[in-house]
């Protein structure tokens, strides 16, 4: 399937602007106690070991790893954080899902409510725009031999194979068999740029420029907020868009 991946383009972009920011170790922090939480132990806890792979790819160091391990299963003291998801819209009725790890509902809300009302778009109920979005596993490639790549994937149980126009390539998993297709890569030696788990619309809504500055401001705003983990959307914004942003 060829095409271009807006996934790719969207994360990439959200993921240097954490970094700049310096949010990226904090969010992970947050996400390795709340995993920690149902177990521990690596080997039987995929969330675990997903969020230590972040936080290896982000450079974070081993004993910080371990001591956010510790406080979420309990053998250290620290914040007792809880994961909220909220649910709204923004221009032209795109949806945007916005996943916290938050110690205060009461503040978490109030700044996410404060974001949609600031830049136009309007906080909903719970599973408001949820039905619109799927949990998927993309691997990501920034170069490499199709036909390898698209064997081992295959063989391995990935649903989909997309080579993108600037010779990248994406396989598409289940959220299940992400880390059975991901090792089947290790294994024959072939290392992802980047590999997540994420919340995958079903259609996009595509913006034109006007509306897509203002629909990047709201997001940007629901990114920066301190307790955001990740912010999902369906807008369609074309590479010619995004660079003029």
């Amino acid at each position: 399937m060829a095409g271009h991946s807006k996934w790719h383009n969207i994360q990439h972009r959200k993921g240097a602007q954490d970094a700049k920011r310096g949010k990226i170790f904090t969010k992970l922090i947050k996400e390795i106690v709340i995993a920690a939480k149902t177990g521990g132990i690596i080997e039987n806890n995929p969330s675990l070991r997903m969020v230590i792979d972040k936080a290896l790819a982000a450079n974070m160091k081993r004993d910080t790893i371990e001591n956010a391990v510790k406080r979420g299963s309990g053998d250290l003291d620290g914040n007792n954080y809880e994961e909220v998801r909220y649910e709204g819209y923004g221009l032209g009725g795109t949806a945007i899902m916005v996943d916290t790890l938050t110690d205060n509902r009461n503040r978490t809300v109030a700044d996410v409510r404060h974001a949609f009302s600031k830049h136009g778009g309007n906080l909903g109920t719970d599973g408001s725009v949820a039905y619109l979005f799927n949990k998927q596993g993309f691997i990501s490639f920034s170069s490499g031999d199709e036909d390898k790549i698209m064997e081992i994937a295959l063989d391995a149980g990935a649903q989909d194979i997309i080579s993108n126009d600037d010779n990248s390539i994406d396989v598409v998993t289940t959220s299940e068999d992400f880390f059975t297709v991901k090792d089947a890569f290790t294994d024959a030696d072939l290392e992802p740029s980047h590999s997540e788990v994420t919340m995958e619309p079903n259609n996009r809504i595509e913006l034109n420029l006007g509306d897509a500055e203002k629909f990047m401001k709201l997001i940007d705003h629901l990114e920066y907020l301190d307790d955001t983990q990740e912010v999902y959307h369906n807008a369609d914004i074309s590479d010619e868009v995004m660079a003029q942003l």
